[in-house]
């Protein structure tokens, strides 16, 4: 974060406190480690206001409005119970076609509309950034902390699909704040290195998409974990959304991978995102305002 230095200058004729000449001189930071994180709570305002916006902004002028936090899971279930259920008879590790699949689209949406929203969220504010000063990290926490309601909703929905399944979730369920974080987490981190890429490379919100596509396929959304074999599951686990996708349906429902290797991998590969993220998004900081 740009740092700011205070410099003050006072006549001889006068010492009083009107006479004193104050200029406010910000710079980006000198070191790679210096994250100045204690800024983003002096901010913490801003960044309340900012999700507001967000929440506002998404469903102003909508037909359906937070119906669609629903109904985009949803009909997404249904595709896959038909498809990958139904006529390809994938197994699901003993559970219901249906909750097998929202318990992973669940966590999966969250992650993938705020990895894409915290994306473009630097050039969506180019004007704002280029006016005045705040922790631009702001923008990207504020998309990510946003889609949290969305989850929320649809959150109640799968709890209410278990229950209706006579599924009773037990102690497991405490892992499940755990396990969301992780998701925040990824999508902040890869948001991170995204979004600074993204005000120098315009052409990285078209690549994003397709980012996304290729990680659901390559998490396990549509078929359990079980399938990838034991040699190469630590690998698979590299992939921070195998671990959550995997911890939220035994959280739930008891059944599928317990968390161990696989989660241990993905909270290894989450803090590599997070951390050097963070380090890459200080570093274009400086110049952000200028690319825009």
């Amino acid at each position: 974060m740009p740092s700011v230095h205070t410099d003050s200058a006072v006549t001889a004729q006068d010492s009083t406190p009107a006479s004193i000449a104050t200029t406010v001189r910000i710079e980006p930071p000198r070191a790679w480690l210096q994250l100045r994180m204690g800024e983003l709570w002096t901010y913490r305002e801003l960044l309340y206001f900012f999700v507001w916006r967000d929440l506002k902004v998404r469903y102003k002028q909508t037909v359906i409005g937070v119906a669609w936090v629903v109904l985009q899971p949803l009909m997404s279930m249904g595709v896959f119970t038909l498809f990958f259920g139904r006529l390809a008879k994938l197994p699901s590790d003993g559970l219901p076609y249906p909750v097998f699949y929202f318990s992973a689209l669940a966590p999966w949406t969250y992650f993938s509309t705020a990895l894409t929203t915290a994306t473009n969220v630097v050039v969506e504010n180019q004007r704002l950034i280029t006016k005045v000063y705040f922790p631009r990290l702001i923008l990207p926490l504020s998309s990510v902390m946003s889609g949290l309601v969305d989850f929320a909703i649809a959150f109640a929905v799968l709890l209410a699909l278990v229950l209706g399944y006579g599924l009773r979730p037990g102690v497991n369920a405490l892992w499940l704040p755990f396990l969301l974080l992780l998701a925040l987490a990824t999508a902040l981190g890869v948001g991170l290195w995204l979004s600074a890429l993204n005000a120098l490379y315009r052409d990285v919100k078209y690549v994003t998409p397709f980012l996304v596509q290729f990680w659901m396929l390559a998490s396990p959304v549509a078929y359990p974990s079980s399938l990838v074999p034991g040699k190469w599951q630590w690998l698979y686990g590299l992939n921070p959304m195998t671990g959550v996708i995997e911890g939220f349906r035994w959280a739930l429902t008891g059944r599928g991978q317990a968390p161990g290797a696989l989660l241990l991998a993905s909270a290894v590969a989450v803090a590599a995102f997070l951390i050097g993220g963070a380090l890459f998004f200080q570093r274009m900081e400086g110049t952000v305002a200028d690319s825009v």
